[in-house]
């Protein structure tokens, strides 16, 4: 198999994805942000590993000038569209509007969840939240950040 680069060296990228310390990042501990999704930086080399991935070395100066490893599938260029997110994973967020399935309500305007993954389309954002024991797929649009410290989690499509 050959392994054709998208990218040359010297192009402006975007990742796509956060990137956390996968512990190959000296001085910063496993699971520490590294670069945020949507920060443009530029390609300095393109490498190999376990000969099927292509692994670009990108340099993010407004990242902390960071120079961090990402695979192809991370990364767009950075003319592409890019429509930034509010919310991140492991981020908690109130329904705005009744959360319905088949027309029957299942969560409660004000419920509280916990973002789950980001779901990037090319004009829209959803989100997989996790309200109660059920994740739902839901439009930015149709979330905003908690209110209350202490806020009612859903249960069973009722808020407490």
């Amino acid at each position: 198999m050959i392994l054709e680069p998208r990218f040359a060296c010297d192009d402006a990228v975007r990742v796509i994805r956060n990137l956390r310390n996968d512990g190959t990042y000296p001085g910063q501990a496993t699971g520490a942000l590294l670069v945020r999704r949507g920060s443009v930086g530029f390609v300095r080399h393109i490498g190999v590993f376990l000969q099927d991935q292509l692994i670009y070395t990108v340099h993010f100066l407004e990242a902390g000038n960071r120079i961090v490893g990402c695979r192809e599938n991370e990364l767009i260029a950075a003319d592409a569209p890019w429509i930034p997110n509010r919310f991140e994973r492991s981020d908690r967020v109130t329904a705005k509007r009744a959360l319905a399935v088949g027309g029957e309500v299942v969560g409660a305007t004000g419920a509280i969840g916990e973002i789950i993954a980001v779901i990037r389309g090319p004009e829209t954002i959803h989100y997989h939240v996790l309200f109660g024991q059920r994740v739902f797929q839901v439009p930015e649009d149709a979330l905003a950040s908690p209110v209350s410290a202490t806020p009612p989690l859903m249960e069973t499509g009722k808020a407490r």
